[in-house]
């Protein structure tokens, strides 16, 4: 069992690595970490002991005082450092970089000094380090106007604002989740001290980024239609997408029924990708589901019966409830990230439609369960 503490824990990758580390208890251990412990040199201390690996991701990326977010960045790896020394810690320190740490800019020039402090303190204590320049990082419950440009794109689409484009070039960027395998991977390395420049996983523009998740908001959020994705990529854009949207308002989403003498006929999805269709058939009181997905795109449609939808975040306490009625035929879909459940709480079998985007495959299910 490693045991691993993460810095930066309440930021977009920190909360990514951590869910991925509660995910793996047979091969991680988490050790609790707050940003208190900075300033609180005893507990610092017992960290940095505790500690088999540190995944060192405090910091800020933006501030209006350009010098404050310099020296913040470089007194965080510092009193990190500092309490390895005085307790003769050696923990193996993974640290996330920038491409930026090439540029003559304060953030840049705060990683690249952190990242030769944290270099020069495996070499002289003969400890393992990582330092990974990492480029540009989107993914579900990134912070618009702060973490990267898709966040900020997606933020603005779902409350009608339209975006705008400041500087249109072609950018490098890699998944969160993607980004998460590459840092588990290191955590699992014992290599002494090495620095890995991580691939992107694609390339575009800022204006064919934006293109494509206005055409995400015209099929989905506006039409109820799921998008035609034709690249892993897409995929990750389009969950990106739809963690942005409030759920709460946004589900239930009525369904058209048109009747006749014969009875009614109501569509259910329009695709442009392909998948598994199913249904079940659900006793009264009984509760189906309590799991959750990190990719899969998932639609529950309630076609006779009544029932209780239940949706909570990884992590996290809110529960948000959904009441569908087969007599007024609607669906909620789940985000990723999001565990899930079904209730039949009429007196009546329940009828349910799910449809996902890709058929089930045990050997790489999706599928982690979770009571909500």
């Amino acid at each position: 069992m490693i045991k691993v503490g993460v810095t930066g824990k309440n930021g977009f990758i920190g909360q990514h690595v951590c869910n991925h580390l509660r995910l793996s208890t047979h091969e991680f251990e988490l050790i609790d970490f707050e940003r208190a412990y900075f300033d609180d040199r005893e507990r610092l201390d017992i960290f940095v002991q505790t500690c088999d690996v540190i995944i060192h991701l405090a910091g800020i990326n933006r501030h209006e005082d350009s010098k404050v977010l310099h020296d913040t960045n470089i007194c965080l790896t510092e009193k990190l450092l500092g309490a390895c020394v005085s307790v003769n810690a050696k923990p193996k320190i993974i640290f996330s970089s920038s491409l930026q740490q090439k540029e003559e800019n304060p953030y840049g020039k705060s990683k690249k000094t952190s990242s030769d402090l944290i270099s020069n303190w495996s070499l002289d204590n003969t400890a393992s380090a990582s330092v990974l320049i990492i480029p540009n990082v989107f993914g579900p419950f990134g912070k618009p106007h702060y973490n990267s440009v898709i966040s900020t794109f997606c933020y603005e689409l779902v409350r009608g604002v339209q975006p705008t484009i400041q500087v249109d070039k072609e950018v490098n960027f890699i998944y969160v989740d993607e980004l998460v395998e590459i840092i588990l991977d290191q955590v699992r390395n014992a290599t002494l001290s090495d620095v890995l420049e991580v691939s992107h996983t694609h390339k575009s523009t800022v204006s064919a980024i934006l293109k494509k998740l206005q055409e995400f908001k015209k099929t989905y959020f506006l039409n109820g239609n799921i998008p035609n994705l034709t690249s892993t990529f897409e995929l990750n854009l389009f969950n990106t997408f739809r963690s942005f949207i409030n759920h709460k308002n946004y589900f239930p989403v009525a369904l058209t029924a048109h009747e006749d003498n014969r009875g009614a006929f109501v569509e259910i999805v329009r695709l442009g990708t392909g998948g598994q269709v199913s249904f079940s058939t659900t006793h009264p009181g009984i509760v189906r589901g309590n799991h959750f997905h990190k990719r899969k795109i998932e639609r529950f449609t309630v076609i006779k019966g009544k029932a209780l939808i239940q949706l909570r975040k990884y992590n996290e306490e809110e529960v948000l409830e959904f009441y569908l009625d087969g007599a007024n035929p609607a669906y909620v879909d789940m985000p990723v990230w999001y565990t899930h459940n079904i209730k039949n709480i009429g007196d009546e079998i329940l009828y349910t439609i799910f449809w996902i985007n890709e058929a089930y495959n045990a050997d790489s299910p999706d599928t982690y369960f979770e009571t909500v």
